[in-house]
Protein backbone atom coordinates (compact mmCIF):
# COMPACT_ATOMS: atom_id res chain seq x y z
CA UNK A 1 0.00 0.00 0.00
CA UNK A 2 1.20 3.14 -0.46
CA UNK A 3 1.12 7.06 1.05
CA UNK A 4 -2.21 6.69 3.34
CA UNK A 5 -2.48 10.20 2.89
CA UNK A 6 -2.82 10.30 -1.11
CA UNK A 7 -5.38 8.49 -2.59
CA UNK A 8 -5.07 6.13 -5.54
CA UNK A 9 -5.33 7.73 -8.72
CA UNK A 10 -8.23 6.97 -10.76
CA UNK A 11 -7.95 6.64 -14.90
CA UNK A 12 -9.35 9.39 -17.09
CA UNK A 13 -9.91 9.35 -20.59
CA UNK A 14 -6.77 12.27 -22.00
CA UNK A 15 -7.82 15.78 -22.86
CA UNK A 16 -7.04 15.46 -26.06
CA UNK A 17 -9.17 12.64 -26.82
CA UNK A 18 -12.46 12.87 -24.96
CA UNK A 19 -12.98 16.79 -25.68
CA UNK A 20 -13.60 14.81 -29.02
CA UNK A 21 -16.23 11.96 -27.85
CA UNK A 22 -19.20 11.71 -25.60
CA UNK A 23 -17.88 8.73 -23.74
CA UNK A 24 -17.47 8.90 -20.12
CA UNK A 25 -14.72 10.96 -18.91
CA UNK A 26 -13.77 8.98 -15.57
CA UNK A 27 -12.73 5.29 -15.99
CA UNK A 28 -13.23 4.24 -12.26
CA UNK A 29 -11.42 2.30 -10.03
CA UNK A 30 -10.52 -1.57 -10.69
CA UNK A 31 -11.11 -3.90 -8.33
CA UNK A 32 -7.97 -3.83 -6.78
CA UNK A 33 -7.84 -0.32 -7.24
CA UNK A 34 -10.98 -0.09 -4.83
CA UNK A 35 -9.91 -2.21 -1.97
CA UNK A 36 -6.32 -0.37 -2.06
CA UNK A 37 -8.54 2.91 -1.59
CA UNK A 38 -10.92 1.45 0.57
CA UNK A 39 -7.93 0.08 2.83
CA UNK A 40 -6.97 4.19 3.50
CA UNK A 41 -10.88 4.35 5.87
CA UNK A 42 -9.91 4.60 9.36
CA UNK A 43 -13.76 3.08 10.26
CA UNK A 44 -13.96 5.99 12.63
CA UNK A 45 -16.46 5.50 15.31
CA UNK A 46 -17.84 9.07 14.95
CA UNK A 47 -18.01 9.15 11.30
CA UNK A 48 -18.91 12.42 10.17
CA UNK A 49 -18.69 11.43 6.45
CA UNK A 50 -22.31 9.91 7.23
CA UNK A 51 -23.31 13.02 8.80
CA UNK A 52 -22.21 14.83 5.82
CA UNK A 53 -24.10 12.39 3.81
CA UNK A 54 -27.73 13.96 3.37
CA UNK A 55 -29.41 10.36 2.50
CA UNK A 56 -26.93 9.29 5.74
CA UNK A 57 -25.22 6.34 3.80
CA UNK A 58 -23.41 4.13 6.21
CA UNK A 59 -20.37 4.59 4.52
CA UNK A 60 -17.92 3.43 6.92
CA UNK A 61 -19.68 0.21 6.50
CA UNK A 62 -19.55 -0.30 3.47
CA UNK A 63 -16.19 0.82 3.02
CA UNK A 64 -15.27 -1.86 5.00
CA UNK A 65 -16.98 -4.63 2.63
CA UNK A 66 -14.74 -3.43 0.22
CA UNK A 67 -11.98 -3.78 2.10
CA UNK A 68 -13.26 -7.53 2.76
CA UNK A 69 -13.97 -7.95 -1.46
CA UNK A 70 -17.23 -8.26 -0.25
CA UNK A 71 -18.81 -6.30 -3.08
CA UNK A 72 -22.20 -7.58 -3.15
CA UNK A 73 -22.52 -7.20 0.77
CA UNK A 74 -21.19 -3.26 0.26
CA UNK A 75 -23.93 -2.88 -2.31
CA UNK A 76 -26.55 -3.77 0.05
CA UNK A 77 -25.58 -1.60 2.45
CA UNK A 78 -25.41 1.49 0.16
CA UNK A 79 -28.93 0.23 -1.49
CA UNK A 80 -30.26 0.38 2.11
CA UNK A 81 -29.94 4.63 2.13
CA UNK A 82 -29.22 5.06 -1.76
CA UNK A 83 -31.41 4.36 -4.84
CA UNK A 84 -29.12 5.88 -7.49
CA UNK A 85 -25.42 5.30 -6.47
CA UNK A 86 -24.34 4.81 -9.60
CA UNK A 87 -25.30 8.48 -10.38
CA UNK A 88 -23.99 9.47 -7.08
CA UNK A 89 -20.64 8.47 -7.18
CA UNK A 90 -20.63 10.22 -10.30
CA UNK A 91 -21.80 13.66 -9.98
CA UNK A 92 -22.06 14.13 -6.16
CA UNK A 93 -20.00 16.95 -4.97
CA UNK A 94 -18.37 14.38 -2.52
CA UNK A 95 -15.80 17.06 -1.79
CA UNK A 96 -18.43 19.37 0.33
CA UNK A 97 -20.21 16.34 1.99
CA UNK A 98 -19.13 13.57 2.64
CA UNK A 99 -15.30 14.00 1.30
CA UNK A 100 -15.61 17.44 3.37
CA UNK A 101 -15.44 15.92 6.48
CA UNK A 102 -13.55 12.83 6.06
CA UNK A 103 -10.56 12.61 8.94
CA UNK A 104 -8.15 11.34 6.37
CA UNK A 105 -8.55 15.06 4.66
CA UNK A 106 -7.06 16.72 7.88
CA UNK A 107 -3.04 15.89 6.65
CA UNK A 108 -3.69 14.46 3.29
CA UNK A 109 -6.29 13.65 1.05
CA UNK A 110 -10.01 12.46 1.73
CA UNK A 111 -10.73 8.89 1.40
CA UNK A 112 -12.52 8.74 -2.34
CA UNK A 113 -16.08 8.12 -1.01
CA UNK A 114 -18.07 8.51 -4.18
CA UNK A 115 -15.07 7.00 -6.70
CA UNK A 116 -15.83 3.67 -4.53
CA UNK A 117 -19.96 4.17 -4.34
CA UNK A 118 -19.36 4.08 -7.83
CA UNK A 119 -16.73 1.39 -8.72
CA UNK A 120 -19.90 -0.71 -5.95
CA UNK A 121 -22.57 0.13 -8.07
CA UNK A 122 -21.24 -0.53 -11.41
CA UNK A 123 -19.92 -3.79 -9.81
CA UNK A 124 -23.59 -5.25 -8.91
CA UNK A 125 -25.08 -3.64 -11.91
CA UNK A 126 -22.20 -5.94 -14.31
CA UNK A 127 -22.61 -8.93 -12.32
CA UNK A 128 -26.51 -8.85 -12.03
CA UNK A 129 -27.17 -7.93 -8.62
CA UNK A 130 -30.41 -5.75 -7.69
CA UNK A 131 -31.55 -3.97 -4.88
CA UNK A 132 -33.75 -6.70 -2.63
CA UNK A 133 -37.75 -6.01 -3.26
CA UNK A 134 -39.92 -8.99 -1.46
CA UNK A 135 -41.83 -6.51 0.67
CA UNK A 136 -45.83 -7.15 1.21
CA UNK A 137 -48.37 -4.38 0.24
CA UNK A 138 -49.81 -2.46 2.51
CA UNK A 139 -52.79 -1.26 0.28
CA UNK A 140 -52.12 2.60 0.41
CA UNK A 141 -51.47 3.53 -2.86
CA UNK A 142 -48.90 6.97 -4.16
CA UNK A 143 -48.44 9.21 -7.21
CA UNK A 144 -45.20 10.23 -7.55
CA UNK A 145 -44.73 13.57 -10.23
CA UNK A 146 -41.47 13.27 -12.00
CA UNK A 147 -38.96 11.04 -12.26
CA UNK A 148 -35.86 12.55 -11.48
CA UNK A 149 -33.83 12.01 -8.42
CA UNK A 150 -36.35 13.62 -6.08
CA UNK A 151 -39.00 11.33 -7.45
CA UNK A 152 -36.92 8.33 -7.81
CA UNK A 153 -35.76 7.86 -4.47
CA UNK A 154 -39.55 9.31 -2.68
CA UNK A 155 -40.68 6.38 -5.17
CA UNK A 156 -37.96 3.57 -4.14
CA UNK A 157 -38.59 4.15 -0.75
CA UNK A 158 -42.11 3.74 -0.37
CA UNK A 159 -41.98 0.54 -2.08
CA UNK A 160 -39.62 -0.57 -0.20
CA UNK A 161 -42.03 -0.21 2.78
CA UNK A 162 -44.88 -1.63 0.87
CA UNK A 163 -46.83 1.37 -0.70
CA UNK A 164 -48.32 0.72 -4.66
CA UNK A 165 -46.49 3.84 -6.00
CA UNK A 166 -46.79 4.90 -9.40
CA UNK A 167 -44.63 7.91 -10.85
CA UNK A 168 -45.80 9.97 -13.84
CA UNK A 169 -43.48 11.65 -15.44
CA UNK A 170 -44.08 14.46 -18.30
CA UNK A 171 -41.21 13.35 -20.84
CA UNK A 172 -40.98 10.27 -23.26
CA UNK A 173 -37.73 9.43 -20.99
CA UNK A 174 -37.58 8.16 -17.09
CA UNK A 175 -34.75 10.12 -15.25
CA UNK A 176 -35.67 13.82 -15.27
CA UNK A 177 -32.30 16.50 -15.02
CA UNK A 178 -30.39 12.35 -15.16
CA UNK A 179 -31.18 11.94 -18.89
CA UNK A 180 -31.96 15.60 -20.05
CA UNK A 181 -29.56 17.89 -18.30
CA UNK A 182 -26.12 15.86 -17.37
CA UNK A 183 -23.76 15.33 -20.39
CA UNK A 184 -23.68 11.82 -21.78
CA UNK A 185 -19.67 11.92 -20.88
CA UNK A 186 -20.51 12.66 -17.21
CA UNK A 187 -23.36 10.13 -17.04
CA UNK A 188 -24.15 7.10 -19.26
CA UNK A 189 -27.90 7.69 -20.20
CA UNK A 190 -28.40 3.60 -21.15
CA UNK A 191 -25.22 1.75 -19.28
CA UNK A 192 -26.14 4.08 -15.90
CA UNK A 193 -29.43 5.86 -15.52
CA UNK A 194 -31.62 3.15 -17.17
CA UNK A 195 -30.16 0.11 -15.08
CA UNK A 196 -30.96 2.65 -12.03
CA UNK A 197 -34.51 3.30 -13.09
CA UNK A 198 -34.70 -0.40 -13.94
CA UNK A 199 -33.62 -1.27 -10.12
CA UNK A 200 -36.31 1.19 -8.84
CA UNK A 201 -39.15 -0.30 -11.49
CA UNK A 202 -38.06 -3.95 -10.10
CA UNK A 203 -39.11 -2.63 -6.31
CA UNK A 204 -42.71 -3.09 -7.78
CA UNK A 205 -42.82 1.07 -8.81
CA UNK A 206 -44.72 1.82 -12.06
CA UNK A 207 -44.04 4.57 -13.86
CA UNK A 208 -46.04 6.16 -16.83
CA UNK A 209 -44.26 8.69 -19.37
CA UNK A 210 -45.26 11.27 -21.52
CA UNK A 211 -48.39 12.78 -18.60
CA UNK A 212 -48.17 16.18 -18.03
CA UNK A 213 -49.68 17.14 -14.40
CA UNK A 214 -51.78 20.22 -14.79
CA UNK A 215 -52.54 19.46 -18.50
CA UNK A 216 -53.14 15.61 -18.72
CA UNK A 217 -54.40 15.31 -15.71
CA UNK A 218 -54.25 17.20 -12.02
CA UNK A 219 -52.84 16.29 -8.75
CA UNK A 220 -56.42 16.87 -7.78
CA UNK A 221 -57.89 14.45 -10.22
CA UNK A 222 -55.42 11.54 -9.51
CA UNK A 223 -57.04 11.97 -5.41
CA UNK A 224 -60.32 12.39 -6.24
CA UNK A 225 -60.73 10.14 -9.60
CA UNK A 226 -58.15 7.90 -9.44
CA UNK A 227 -57.69 6.84 -6.10
CA UNK A 228 -53.98 7.93 -5.30
CA UNK A 229 -53.98 8.77 -1.55
CA UNK A 230 -50.83 11.12 -1.60
CA UNK A 231 -48.94 12.53 -3.62
CA UNK A 232 -45.13 13.73 -3.83
CA UNK A 233 -44.30 16.36 -5.67
CA UNK A 234 -40.64 16.16 -7.54
CA UNK A 235 -41.07 17.93 -10.86
CA UNK A 236 -37.49 19.87 -10.48
CA UNK A 237 -37.37 23.00 -11.38
CA UNK A 238 -37.01 23.43 -15.70
CA UNK A 239 -37.56 26.68 -16.47
CA UNK A 240 -34.76 28.79 -17.34
CA UNK A 241 -33.91 32.09 -16.54
CA UNK A 242 -32.58 34.96 -18.78
CA UNK A 243 -30.55 38.33 -18.23
CA UNK A 244 -33.12 40.51 -19.91
CA UNK A 245 -30.59 42.15 -21.96
CA UNK A 246 -30.77 43.48 -25.22
CA UNK A 247 -30.35 41.02 -28.65
CA UNK A 248 -31.54 38.31 -26.12
CA UNK A 249 -33.68 37.22 -28.45
CA UNK A 250 -31.57 36.51 -31.39
CA UNK A 251 -31.28 33.53 -33.44
CA UNK A 252 -28.80 31.66 -31.94
CA UNK A 253 -29.10 32.43 -27.79
CA UNK A 254 -30.21 29.22 -26.42
CA UNK A 255 -30.99 28.56 -22.70
CA UNK A 256 -28.34 25.79 -21.57
CA UNK A 257 -31.80 23.76 -21.23
CA UNK A 258 -32.38 23.30 -23.63
CA UNK A 259 -29.28 23.27 -25.64
CA UNK A 260 -28.42 19.99 -23.23
CA UNK A 261 -32.21 18.75 -23.62
CA UNK A 262 -31.58 18.34 -26.95
CA UNK A 263 -28.21 16.97 -26.77
CA UNK A 264 -29.08 14.63 -23.69
CA UNK A 265 -32.13 13.45 -23.65
CA UNK A 266 -33.11 13.72 -27.96
CA UNK A 267 -29.32 12.82 -28.73
CA UNK A 268 -28.71 15.49 -31.21
CA UNK A 269 -25.01 15.21 -31.04
CA UNK A 270 -25.49 12.15 -32.87
CA UNK A 271 -26.89 13.91 -35.71
CA UNK A 272 -30.03 12.16 -34.67
CA UNK A 273 -34.10 13.87 -35.65
CA UNK A 274 -33.95 16.55 -33.45
CA UNK A 275 -30.99 19.10 -35.02
CA UNK A 276 -28.68 21.52 -32.96
CA UNK A 277 -26.81 24.08 -33.90
CA UNK A 278 -22.86 23.55 -33.78
CA UNK A 279 -22.13 26.82 -33.30
CA UNK A 280 -18.17 27.79 -34.59
CA UNK A 281 -17.28 29.93 -31.79
CA UNK A 282 -19.74 29.80 -28.57
CA UNK A 283 -20.12 31.62 -25.44
CA UNK A 284 -21.63 30.60 -22.00
CA UNK A 285 -22.65 32.53 -19.81
CA UNK A 286 -22.74 31.51 -16.41
CA UNK A 287 -20.24 29.58 -13.80
CA UNK A 288 -21.84 27.11 -12.48
CA UNK A 289 -22.22 23.03 -13.29
CA UNK A 290 -24.71 23.48 -15.61
CA UNK A 291 -22.34 26.23 -17.65
CA UNK A 292 -19.85 23.42 -17.43
CA UNK A 293 -21.99 20.88 -18.57
CA UNK A 294 -22.87 23.09 -21.73
CA UNK A 295 -19.50 24.26 -22.82
CA UNK A 296 -17.82 20.64 -22.93
CA UNK A 297 -21.02 19.79 -25.00
CA UNK A 298 -20.02 22.45 -27.51
CA UNK A 299 -16.60 22.15 -27.31
CA UNK A 300 -16.98 18.37 -28.52
CA UNK A 301 -19.55 19.48 -31.34
CA UNK A 302 -16.56 21.39 -32.59
CA UNK A 303 -16.83 25.00 -31.01
CA UNK A 304 -13.92 27.15 -29.44
CA UNK A 305 -15.76 27.71 -26.34
CA UNK A 306 -15.37 30.79 -23.67
CA UNK A 307 -17.23 30.87 -20.61
CA UNK A 308 -18.08 34.26 -19.46
CA UNK A 309 -18.70 34.65 -15.55
CA UNK A 310 -19.09 38.33 -13.78
CA UNK A 311 -16.89 36.84 -10.53
CA UNK A 312 -13.80 35.40 -9.82
CA UNK A 313 -13.00 31.91 -10.07
CA UNK A 314 -12.40 31.74 -6.34
CA UNK A 315 -15.68 32.05 -6.70
CA UNK A 316 -16.90 29.86 -9.30
CA UNK A 317 -20.30 27.26 -8.05
CA UNK A 318 -19.33 24.35 -10.43
CA UNK A 319 -17.31 21.58 -8.74
CA UNK A 320 -13.81 22.49 -8.71
CA UNK A 321 -13.47 18.87 -10.42
CA UNK A 322 -15.93 19.87 -13.89
CA UNK A 323 -13.55 23.56 -13.84
CA UNK A 324 -10.50 20.86 -13.61
CA UNK A 325 -11.99 18.70 -16.98
CA UNK A 326 -13.40 21.86 -18.59
CA UNK A 327 -9.72 23.43 -18.46
CA UNK A 328 -7.83 20.22 -19.47
CA UNK A 329 -10.20 20.17 -22.34
CA UNK A 330 -9.65 24.09 -23.82
CA UNK A 331 -12.67 25.58 -22.51
CA UNK A 332 -11.38 29.30 -22.18
CA UNK A 333 -12.77 31.20 -19.12
CA UNK A 334 -13.18 35.02 -19.72
CA UNK A 335 -13.82 35.72 -15.59
CA UNK A 336 -14.84 38.88 -13.89
CA UNK A 337 -16.86 39.77 -17.50
CA UNK A 338 -20.47 40.24 -17.95
CA UNK A 339 -22.60 40.47 -20.93
CA UNK A 340 -24.47 43.60 -21.50
CA UNK A 341 -25.53 43.35 -24.96
CA UNK A 342 -26.02 40.38 -27.86
CA UNK A 343 -25.24 41.71 -30.76
CA UNK A 344 -27.25 39.95 -34.43
CA UNK A 345 -26.74 40.59 -37.97
CA UNK A 346 -28.96 41.78 -40.48
CA UNK A 347 -30.74 38.46 -40.12
CA UNK A 348 -31.45 38.34 -37.21
CA UNK A 349 -28.70 36.05 -35.76
CA UNK A 350 -25.84 35.99 -33.21
CA UNK A 351 -22.65 37.70 -34.07
CA UNK A 352 -21.22 38.67 -31.01
CA UNK A 353 -21.91 39.69 -27.57
CA UNK A 354 -20.55 42.83 -25.61
CA UNK A 355 -18.97 42.72 -22.54
CA UNK A 356 -17.84 44.49 -19.73
CA UNK A 357 -15.51 44.15 -17.36
CA UNK A 358 -16.29 43.73 -13.63
CA UNK A 359 -14.10 43.95 -9.97
CA UNK A 360 -15.16 42.15 -6.79
CA UNK A 361 -16.60 44.67 -4.42
CA UNK A 362 -18.13 44.09 -1.09
CA UNK A 363 -19.84 41.19 0.18
CA UNK A 364 -23.63 40.84 -0.85
CA UNK A 365 -26.54 38.95 1.32
CA UNK A 366 -24.58 35.30 -0.07
CA UNK A 367 -21.53 36.19 1.25
CA UNK A 368 -19.75 36.42 -1.61
CA UNK A 369 -17.92 39.40 -3.00
CA UNK A 370 -20.67 41.25 -5.17
CA UNK A 371 -19.03 41.85 -8.78
CA UNK A 372 -19.14 45.88 -9.44
CA UNK A 373 -18.98 47.40 -13.18
CA UNK A 374 -15.78 48.91 -14.15
CA UNK A 375 -16.72 51.88 -16.14
CA UNK A 376 -15.40 52.40 -19.67
CA UNK A 377 -14.09 48.59 -20.03
CA UNK A 378 -16.76 47.54 -22.81
CA UNK A 379 -15.40 45.06 -25.72
CA UNK A 380 -16.76 43.08 -27.70
CA UNK A 381 -16.36 39.18 -28.57
CA UNK A 382 -17.19 37.17 -31.89
CA UNK A 383 -19.52 34.22 -32.14
CA UNK A 384 -22.49 32.89 -33.28
CA UNK A 385 -23.76 31.15 -30.55
CA UNK A 386 -24.39 32.40 -27.10
CA UNK A 387 -26.07 30.30 -24.21
CA UNK A 388 -27.06 31.28 -21.11
CA UNK A 389 -26.76 29.23 -18.04
CA UNK A 390 -28.18 31.80 -15.29
CA UNK A 391 -30.18 29.22 -13.19
CA UNK A 392 -33.78 27.77 -13.53
CA UNK A 393 -36.86 28.15 -11.41
CA UNK A 394 -40.23 25.62 -10.78
CA UNK A 395 -42.21 25.28 -14.17
CA UNK A 396 -45.83 27.04 -12.29
CA UNK A 397 -48.40 24.52 -14.84
CA UNK A 398 -48.14 22.03 -11.37
CA UNK A 399 -49.13 24.60 -8.71
CA UNK A 400 -51.55 26.82 -10.44
CA UNK A 401 -53.59 23.64 -11.23
CA UNK A 402 -53.76 22.08 -7.82
CA UNK A 403 -55.82 24.03 -4.93
CA UNK A 404 -54.73 24.79 -2.18
CA UNK A 405 -51.08 24.46 -3.08
CA UNK A 406 -48.73 27.38 -1.63
CA UNK A 407 -45.81 28.66 -3.73
CA UNK A 408 -43.15 31.34 -2.43
CA UNK A 409 -42.33 34.47 -4.36
CA UNK A 410 -39.93 33.03 -6.84
CA UNK A 411 -42.76 30.08 -7.65
CA UNK A 412 -41.46 27.39 -5.34
CA UNK A 413 -43.36 24.92 -3.80
CA UNK A 414 -43.35 26.08 -0.06
CA UNK A 415 -43.04 22.66 1.50
CA UNK A 416 -41.39 21.56 5.51
CA UNK A 417 -37.75 20.23 4.84
CA UNK A 418 -38.18 17.85 7.77
CA UNK A 419 -40.91 15.45 5.84
CA UNK A 420 -41.34 17.72 2.55
CA UNK A 421 -45.13 18.58 3.88
CA UNK A 422 -46.99 21.31 1.78
CA UNK A 423 -50.17 23.54 2.84
CA UNK A 424 -52.53 20.50 0.91
CA UNK A 425 -52.82 17.80 2.74
CA UNK A 426 -52.24 14.00 1.45
CA UNK A 427 -49.68 16.26 -0.80
CA UNK A 428 -45.74 16.26 -0.41
CA UNK A 429 -42.76 17.77 -2.36
CA UNK A 430 -39.19 18.35 -2.16
CA UNK A 431 -35.97 18.52 -4.61
CA UNK A 432 -35.59 21.55 -7.00
CA UNK A 433 -39.65 22.16 -7.19
CA UNK A 434 -39.12 22.99 -3.24
CA UNK A 435 -35.62 25.08 -3.19
CA UNK A 436 -34.81 25.70 -6.97
CA UNK A 437 -32.04 24.02 -8.92
CA UNK A 438 -29.65 22.23 -6.90
CA UNK A 439 -27.50 19.13 -6.54
CA UNK A 440 -29.24 15.56 -7.42
CA UNK A 441 -27.89 14.40 -3.70
CA UNK A 442 -30.09 17.40 -2.00
CA UNK A 443 -33.02 16.26 -4.57
CA UNK A 444 -32.82 12.66 -3.33
CA UNK A 445 -32.29 13.50 0.25
CA UNK A 446 -35.55 15.71 0.16
CA UNK A 447 -37.24 12.51 -1.51
CA UNK A 448 -36.21 10.28 1.15
CA UNK A 449 -37.67 12.92 3.86
CA UNK A 450 -40.74 12.76 2.21
CA UNK A 451 -40.61 8.81 1.73
CA UNK A 452 -40.59 9.10 5.61
CA UNK A 453 -43.34 12.23 5.82
CA UNK A 454 -45.92 9.75 3.79
CA UNK A 455 -45.23 7.09 5.98
CA UNK A 456 -45.95 8.84 8.81
CA UNK A 457 -48.91 10.45 7.50
CA UNK A 458 -50.62 6.56 6.93
CA UNK A 459 -49.80 6.00 10.83
CA UNK A 460 -46.47 4.40 10.57
CA UNK A 461 -43.84 4.72 13.13
CA UNK A 462 -40.73 5.70 11.58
Amino acid sequence: MGDVNVRVPIAEQDAKVRATNFDEVCLGYTEEEAVEEAQRCLNCKNPKCVGGCPVSINIPAFIEQVKNRDFKRAYEIISESSALPAVCGRVCPQESQCEGVCVRGIKGEAVAIGKLERFVADWARKNGIKPASDVAKNGHKVAVIGSGPAGLTCAGDLARAGYDVTIFEALHKTGGVLVYGIPEFRLPKEEVVAAEVANVESLGVKIETNVIIGKSTTIDELMENEGFEAVFIGSGAGLPKFMGIPGEQSLGVFSANEYLTRNNLMKAFKDQDTPIYHGKKVVVVGGGNVAMDAARTALRLGAEVHIVYRRSEAELPARVEEVHHAKEEGVIFDLLQNPVEILADESGWVKGIKIIKMELGEPDESGRRRPVEIPGSEYEIECDCVIMSLGTSPNPLISSTTDGLDVNRRGCIIAKEEDGSTSKTAVYAGGDAVTGAATVILAMGAGKSAALGIRRYFGETV
